[in-house]
């Protein structure tokens, strides 16, 4: 864990009951427990985590988190991006703590099935390599999974990093034979601090605003993404279906023992 003062790696759940293709989905139950508590219990399991926020311009997400022993931070409401109210809350949180962050983890909130490896194996990544800025996990997809927009896809290049991002299948539907590995976005994003503050200096831009992929801001701009592969088992939340899906799949997840015994505690 970090010394007062020294810089040290926060995670950073951005949530909002807003979103466009499922709304209220962060306080949805998973097997009795808010979506939102599943994200939050499971990132702070991380021992690569020296302390775990949930950002959001909703009252009724901060009451919740707070009721389980959570810490939330309220940010505007005006955000377009995840990484906007991730930028907004890591500054809070320095300013409350007055500890500086020097590597900030973006963990969606529509990712229930996050574990604590995932999280450390996309922070090694930095950690190994000082000229690596910004690093996405990434795990392989099926073929149902290539063709649902709800997918982020994406390509790399021999290094790892991100070539392009789309919610289209990537590589070529048409051609693609299966020789070749294709992979989807697994939303667990660390940033170096200043990194993700530039990130947002920069403003967005025409395929990231078609794609509606944030990533897309960077590859635009000459940076690079580096790609982590994960061998997790693991689905975002972005429709009723999926919802049933990840509940049905994280039935025998043996990290539920964790916390959510916890949790109720937490509560009384």
């Amino acid at each position: 864990m970090s010394e007062q003062g020294a810089a040290g790696v926060i995670g950073i759940i951005p949530a909002r009951m807003a979103s466009t293709r499922f709304a209220g989905k962060p306080l949805r139950p998973i097997l009795g427990m808010p979506m939102i508590g599943h994200v939050y219990l499971r990132s702070r399991l991380s021992p690569a985590l020296d302390d775990v926020y949930v950002a959001t311009c909703d009252a009724v997400i901060r009451d919740y988190v707070r009721s389980i022993g959570g810490k939330a931070i309220m940010t505007l409401d005006t955000h377009e991006r995840a990484s906007d109210r991730t930028a907004e809350a890591m500054l809070k949180a320095e300013d409350a703590t007055g500890r500086r962050a020097g590597i900030v983890v973006m963990i969606q909130g529509d990712e229930p099935m996050v574990t604590p490896e995932m999280i450390g194996r996309a922070v090694k990544a930095l950690l190994d390599d000082p000229e690596v800025n910004i690093v996405n996990l990434m795990g392989e997809i099926s073929q149902s999974e290539a063709s649902d927009p709800n997918e982020i896809k994406v390509v790399v290049d021999m290094r790892g990093d991100a070539v392009y991002f789309s919610r289209e299948p990537i590589p070529s539907g048409s051609k693609h034979t299966g020789g070749l590995k294709r992979f989807k976005q697994v939303c667990v994003i660390p940033f170096r601090r200043e990194s993700l503050l530039r990130f947002n200096r920069l403003g967005q831009t025409p395929l990231e605003i078609i794609e509606s992929v944030d990533m897309l801001r960077l590859v635009e701009n000459g940076l690079k993404v580096r790609m982590v592969s994960t061998g997790a088992a693991t689905w975002s939340v972005d429709t009723v279906q999926d919802l049933r899906r990840v509940e049905q799949a994280m039935m025998c997840d043996p990290l539920l023992g964790r916390y959510m015994g916890k949790a109720v505690e937490g509560r009384r």
